[in-house]
């Protein structure tokens, strides 16, 4: 069974331009993430899913420099590109991540992929119930899924945001969340780059906690977050836009 990441990713963000090469620590935040994703040890490989828009001729440079395959598809039909993507390097099972989450934690994808074959659900995510903070998120489901949904729906909102049919659908499909061992304080962290606040606090905690580990959990941020409760402030104001 080849178990593969998949990354969304392009230069076209409404809030922060260019996000996902924005340098931290002098690397592209794409990079960084994929550097994370590849300590995952339940995972076969990793994918750049991002589109044939000019602009994201970029990433696609990015992934051959660091040897990463790259699928580049449609701009609005994310799912139909994520599902390509994984056809592309002949997924069987897909493990979705965005490119706004570089400070993903290896150990946590492990932990959802564990519990996904280890179990008979058609989805397995960590976003159901929010326990982990955003910018951890993990989704993990079969591509022959997504295909199902593919040909399900022409929804533009279901195109845009690959697994919203699936977790909007539970009579057709077995869900089920993955949740975190963290006080409820730590929940409504916001470790996700999507707006320069965002920006802000992710590289704050990288310099912080890169050059000593580059394979620091997302124990350590949270240890971090403790100690300097300030930098929560960094972007507490922000709020995640909608999904209809």
């Amino acid at each position: 069974m080849k178990i593969i990441a998949t990354i969304e990713a392009r230069m076209s963000s409404s809030r922060l331009p260019g996000k996902v090469l924005k340098p931290i620590l002098g690397r592209p935040n794409l990079e960084l993430l994929i550097e994370r994703l590849r300590l995952a040890r339940g995972l076969n490989d990793v994918v750049v899913a991002t589109t044939t828009n000019p602009a994201d001729d970029a990433i696609e440079a990015l992934a051959r420099t660091l040897g990463v395959r790259c699928y580049r598809g449609s701009e609005d039909d994310v799912l139909d590109r994520v599902l390509q993507a994984a056809k592309s390097v002949n997924a069987d099972v897909i493990v979705e991540i965005t490119g706004d989450c570089p400070l993903i934690d290896p150990g946590v994808v492990d932990q959802l992929v564990d519990r996904y074959l280890s179990n008979k659900f058609d989805y397995v995510a960590n976003t159901l119930h929010r326990t982990f903070p955003r910018g951890l998120d993990t989704q993990v489901f079969a591509t022959r899924t997504l295909e199902e949904v593919w040909s399900l729906t022409q929804d533009p909102a279901d195109r845009e945001h690959v697994s919203l049919y699936i977790y909007e659908h539970p009579e057709r499909f077995s869900l089920h969340n993955v949740e975190s061992v963290l006080p409820e304080k730590h929940w409504q962290h916001r470790l996700t780059v999507d707006t320069p606040e965002d920006f802000a606090l992710i590289e704050t905690i990288f310099e912080r906690l890169y050059p000593q580990n580059p394979a620091f959990t997302l124990h350590d941020v949270i240890d971090i977050l403790e100690k300097e409760p300030e930098l929560t402030e960094i972007n507490q104001e922000i709020r995640q836009k909608a999904l209809h």
